[in-house]
């Protein structure tokens, strides 16, 4: 072979690497409505619009999934939870991590071709409910789309990573947050917001794709009701609340994830989130439906228009949102095939909709459900257990704001008629906080979230559930011992795969549940899975790395065997023949101190115990135990708890992520609060004196 031929060989091989990078991210309504029956590329967060998480791919099967194995891994920058979706289009993966960053890989190589950093100040993190995390990215003509945890959508171009334009979408002087994935519509960016736990407005909109010019935006619930509403719906709504406080205290019903659309019926789905505060005898003294919290709501996409709603959740007041996945589909009810909506929200009742018309046809328990007896179907509302509403008592009851049913992506696979739904069992505990009610810059539940000390182990648990839609029955379950598990994809291949808390990713058989292979991923899973086909060969990618709420908030009973975090993206094939570093060693945190009781009044560390809850507990666990991801504030050690009131209140660790409370905390408060953390400290440390039980012997 002489010089020239050579260099024109090379040259062609170039542009084969090349040219994936060169068209990426032509993405138009077309092509995604194509790639439904297209099973090689995952153009949108759902894959389809229908967001049924199913791929017609079937070169990997329930025959030959126990020949899978890595084909490459990358390793990446980021130490919070990765729950994000990667899109796949034209050879190359776009996703995103934690601090709303986005990023470009070449799929054949698994090498970064971009990535962007919208540099969110750290301190951001306060406002975040549930982890600086962000759900995914949308594609469309040439570029790449991310919303932002303070509150921007920019757009990026798809082929250098480099910001085309940029649109505030939120007031930056209240604590909303974005962290879910945009959708794009008919050439329209949809996308929500997040922040009903700290007394925010619930809100989406729709900007040109293009130019960023928002075209419409929908209000959620009412406003100030002295000034004209901003869309006729809420006109409608308004006398659905009660009291004239509602508007003072936010109101709630953010939508933070939940979309489809139809586009035979033209009709944009949007789920929407809970109340604020959670109690709705604070909110709304007097009742009342308060519309459109907790809802599904139908739209006109070019206008924003309402043509149908559905409320999940009457007057929510146990932060039960709509706001879980939303899936279309065709199924047989009543021998005839009806294009139905389904959902599984958190307040553990499985929907099936006509999504045409919203009548409710179906709905039943797919898991443990004590506040409601059933949903009345000639009414649509819930028939609500006694006393749930806890104006006079607290109350334990199934499920808890963690949802039977959380943001952990769901899948329908169209052959098996059956939903794979990541079901989680967790108890919960409301009190009505009343005239004690005080409105604060953290967590405004109204619910007595900041009374929780500990949620024990023993009482929480997960499974992989089918669930029949058209029986509306659970067909076969996969138990966990934890309920934090990742989001579902299934396929042709009669496959269904998910991610696990204790980090292992595994394929089990769509009809039966069947066990048929499984990888140990190094860390937690709470992302869901995509597949794609690539030079003839199928893939599977999923983003691995612990994190989300539950190992902030969960203290105890989120700690879950090898899910620290090591963030990786990791994609696999048919006889991959790859593998993971060796697992680092994990450092122990050694505190050279014997606890001792706190000297301190008894009325100063239970003041302290509802500080700690209202403001640190949604990052550094409840009781002050850690689920992992972040410092356990008892083992701090000396310098640290030496400097206790200058982290607190200057703010010295913002770099960190450890912003000031300066504006909510006097000097005082933030030592009721350190003396709560040690008397913790001191009561784990008897704990661990006492003798351990011997086990019978059977």
């Amino acid at each position: 072979m002489n010089t020239q031929s050579a260099s024109r060989i090379l040259a062609g091989l170039a542009f084969a690497l090349l040219a994936p990078l060169a068209v990426a991210a032509q993405v138009d309504q077309a092509a995604i409505i194509a790639s439904k029956q297209d099973g090689s590329q995952w153009l949108s967060h759902g894959r389809t619009y229908d967001e049924q998480r199913f791929s017609p791919l079937d070169q990997i099967t329930a025959k030959n999934a126990d020949k899978l194995g890595l084909a490459w891994s990358l390793d990446l920058d980021n130490h919070r939870g990765l729950e994000a979706t990667p899109l796949f289009a034209d050879g190359v993966l776009y996703t995103s991590l934690s601090w709303s960053r986005a990023m470009a890989v070449d799929a054949r190589t698994g090498k970064t071709l971009w990535t962007f950093d919208p540099q969110i100040a750290r301190e951001k993190a306060r406002d975040a409910c549930c982890d600086a995390v962000n759900r995914g990215v949308a594609l469309w003509n040439g570029k790449v789309f991310i919303g932002t945890l303070d509150g921007r959508l920019i757009a990026l171009d798809a082929k250098t990573g480099k910001e085309v334009w940029s649109q505030q979408t939120t007031d930056n002087s209240k604590p909303y947050t974005i962290t879910g994935a945009p959708r794009v519509v008919k050439g329209k960016v949809i996308i929500g917001n997040g922040g009903a736990e700290y007394g925010v407005r619930g809100y989406f909109s729709a900007y040109d794709a293009e130019t960023g010019k928002m075209a419409w935006r929908f209000y959620t619930v009412p406003g100030d009701p002295n000034q004209p509403y901003e869309h006729p719906e809420l006109a409608e709504a308004a006398k659905t609340w009660k009291g004239d406080e509602y508007w003072k205290l936010g109101g709630g019903g953010t939508v933070w994830d939940g979309m489809a659309y139809d586009p035979e019926l033209d009709l944009l789905y949007i789920g929407t989130g809970n109340g604020s505060p959670w109690n709705r005898e604070l909110r709304s003294p007097g009742g009342g439906d308060n519309l459109y919290l907790s809802s599904i709501l139908a739209l006109n996409p070019d206008t924003g228009r309402l043509a149908w709603h559905y409320q999940v959740t009457p007057g929510d007041s146990w932060d039960f949102t709509a706001t879980q996945q939303i899936t279309l589909a065709t199924l047989e009810i009543g021998g005839k095939p009806r294009k139905v909506l389904m959902q599984a929200p958190k307040n553990g009742f499985f929907y099936v909709i006509d999504r045409q018309t919203g009548e409710l046809l179906s709905a039943e328990k797919f898991g443990k459900v004590t506040w409601a007896e059933k949903i009345d179907l000639a009414t649509g509302k819930p028939v609500e257990a006694p006393g749930v509403r806890y104006e006079k008592e607290p109350i334990v009851m199934w499920p808890s704001p963690f949802g039977a049913h959380g943001w952990h992506s769901m899948s329908f696979n169209p052959q098996t008629g059956l939903v794979y739904i990541p079901y989680q069992e967790i108890p919960g505990v409301y009190r009505n906080e009343g005239k004690d009610f005080i409105k604060r810059k953290g967590f405004n539940t109204g619910a007595g979230f900041s009374d929780a000390t500990e949620i024990p182990r023993e009482a929480v648990s997960g499974a992989l559930l089918a669930w029949d839609p058209v029986k509306q029955k659970e067909s076969w379950r996969v138990p966990y011992d934890h309920y934090w598990n990742g989001g579902t994809l299934s396929t042709a291949g009669n496959l269904v795969f998910q991610g696990t808390a204790n980090g292992n990713f595994v394929a089990y058989s769509a009809d039966k549940g069947k066990k048929l292979w499984s990888f140990g991923a190094q860390t937690g899973i709470v992302a869901a899975p995509i597949t794609y086909s690539l030079d003839g060969e199928q893939y599977i990618a999923v983003m691995a790395g612990w994190g989300g709420v539950a190992p902030l908030i969960g203290g105890d009973a989120a700690v879950a065997p090898g899910a620290g975090n090591l963030s990786r993206l990791l994609v696999f094939k048919l006889d991959g023949k790859a593998s993971l570093p060796p697992l680092p060693e994990k450092a122990v945190v050694a505190v050279n101190r014997t606890p001792t009781p706190v000297d301190a009044p008894a009325a100063d560390i239970a003041a302290g115990q509802q500080l700690y809850g209202a403001y640190c507990s949604v990052c550094h666990g409840v009781g002050a135990q850690s689920g992992g991801l972040i410092p356990d504030l008892r083992k701090s050690d000396e310098s640290r708890r030496h400097l206790f009131q200058q982290i607190v209140l200057d703010g010295v660790l913002r770099p960190l992520g450890m912003p000031s409370f300066k504006d909510s905390l006097e000097p005082a408060d933030v030592e009721k609060i350190k003396h709560y953390i040690m008397s913790q400290e001191y009561a784990a440390y008897l704990k661990a004196q006492q003798p351990v039980a011997a086990k019978a012997t059977p």
